[in-house]
């Protein structure tokens, strides 16, 4: 996976898994409030019915008071309070009963055939003593029973709610009750839309965290071309800038050879055919050839030098020979003989075996390094310090030049071209490249870790073939 697809993918994860949170906290939320507003309102609703039930029964109580207070007992008397409770209905479903505090049914209006029956020990179709309820009920001074009875009008059982009081008097209970499938219908209805709420309020969730993972793909993909074009305009740049130096570097080596190596060989081969002419001419005056052929040989030894000055600027032989320090230390010398800079070399801890691309990408940093600040730091002394620390080799160079500002440099895209290769370069070996720079000079640092000594032994060995195959 891309490191541009982590990065989406770490930014796109934590929402989802955020948005997801949310959307359960709300379901949670929402489900306990639905059924907080179901208990809410069952409970109003019971109470509403209990209160408007033992307003029916306080009526049914005053309405045989009378005939209770009167103190007979007799059966004419009796029959007389039945049908007067019997009359008391209430629409369809809405009437009073009557036992015994034995169990035995004395009065139904709606089921007569229960009249005289022993219903002590009737249970419900979930297995309650019903009447046994009614009774303890209306045996504490009257109360509310919630039971399952057929309901007259539909001949389905139905849960229902009773309120019964004792007449001890006549050994009584007499009560009424209201049917609650009208009521659990309402309460089904309202768990019904609140279901309907939550599962609303989930769908607005999910589009919303949708459009919300849609927004940051969509952002990153919009950073990605943008870094895309970027990364395309910087390659484009390091490329031209590569084709720029390797030509200025052509052009530079076909100077040097055009102006030192070619001329000077000219020379002595104009010096040697003089030679041979005068050889020719005089065969016998050999003398006068001598100091003709020493010119030619002086001649030479000057363009032996100049092709060692050629080739010690491709690559310094001594960074193979001695090592990155010593080939620092001649870089420096040279930078000073022809510039009026001061170029300080030292070194810190003890020096060890580097591969050979580390040693050259840390003498090709500090070349480019001491020529920018030829070229632009303004800078009277410059300090580089090669450390050999326990942990890995740094190069440090320090100047006390006028600095420039580095973020703005990096941000240009036609300048600092320089500076992006050198943080390339280290960036290759697995370094860190750091600089610094203000109104007291500039300071760069490069980095680099310990090479493992396979890398090392590989290194050497491809040096020594090297040299076992260069000729002698």
């Amino acid at each position: 996976m891309k490191l541009r697809q982590k990065i989406l993918l770490l930014a796109v994860a934590p929402l989802a898994v955020a948005m997801l949170g949310i959307a359960l906290a709300v379901r949670y939320q929402a489900t306990a409030l639905a059924r907080h507003e179901h208990a809410l309102v069952e409970a109003a609703y019971l109470q509403s019915k209990e209160m408007e039930l033992r307003h029916y029964v306080e009526l049914a109580q005053s309405t045989i008071k009378p005939m209770v207070d009167s103190g007979r007992k007799d059966a004419a008397t009796r029959e007389a309070a039945m049908e007067a409770l019997a009359r008391l209905d209430y629409g369809p479903d809405g009437y009073f009963f009557l036992y015994d505090l034995q169990g035995r049914n004395l009065m139904h209006p709606r089921q007569p055939e229960l009249v005289g029956q022993d219903l002590w020990l009737m249970r419900d179709p979930e297995g309650a003593l019903t009447i046994q309820k009614l009774i303890a009920a209306a045996s504490k001074g009257g109360g509310s029973v919630r039971y399952l009875w057929r309901k007259p009008s539909s001949q389905q059982v139905a849960p229902k709610l009773g309120y019964v009081v004792a007449i001890p008097e006549w050994n009584w209970m007499v009560g009424t009750g209201i049917y609650l499938d009208d009521v659990e219908e309402t309460l089904r209805r309202l768990d019904a839309r609140a279901a309907i709420d939550i599962r609303d309020t989930m769908a607005w969730i999910g589009v919303i965290a949708g459009i919300s993972i849609l927004l940051v793909a969509a952002s990153g993909l919009a950073l990605n071309v943008s870094e895309h074009r970027e990364a395309d305009a910087k390659l484009r740049q390091l490329a031209q800038r590569v084709v720029q130096s390797q030509e200025q570097e052509r052009a530079r080596l076909s100077r040097e050879l055009h102006d030192g190596v070619s001329q000077l060989l000219v020379s002595v081969k104009l010096v040697l055919e003089t030679a041979a002419n005068r050889l020719r001419i005089a065969p016998t005056e050999s003398a006068s050839v001598v100091p003709v052929l020493g010119m030619a040989l002086s001649r030479l030894d000057t363009v032996f030098n100049e092709v060692r000055r050629v080739a010690r600027n491709l690559r310094p032989a001594l960074l193979d020979d001695l090592g990155l320090f010593a080939a620092l230390q001649h870089l420096a010398r040279e930078m000073q003989e022809g510039s009026a800079l001061q170029v300080d070399v030292t070194l810190h801890g003890t020096p060890r075996e580097l591969s050979d691309e580390q040693a050259t990408a840390l003498f090709r940093i500090a070349q480019e390094a001491l020529t920018n600040v030829e070229r632009h730091a303004h800078a009277h002394r410059v300090l580089v310090t090669l450390d050999f620390a326990a942990d890995a080799t740094r190069l440090t160079v320090r100047d006390d030049g006028a600095g420039f500002d580095v973020a703005r440099m990096q941000l240009d895209p036609n300048r600092g071209i320089g500076l992006r290769n050198l943080r390339e370069r280290m960036a290759a070996q697995g370094g860190s490249f750091d600089i610094a720079s203000g109104l007291a000079g500039t300071r760069l640092v490069a980095s680099l870790p310990l090479a493992p000594p396979s890398s090392l032994a590989s290194s050497s060995a491809s040096s020594s073939a090297v040299s076992d195959i260069s000729p002698s």
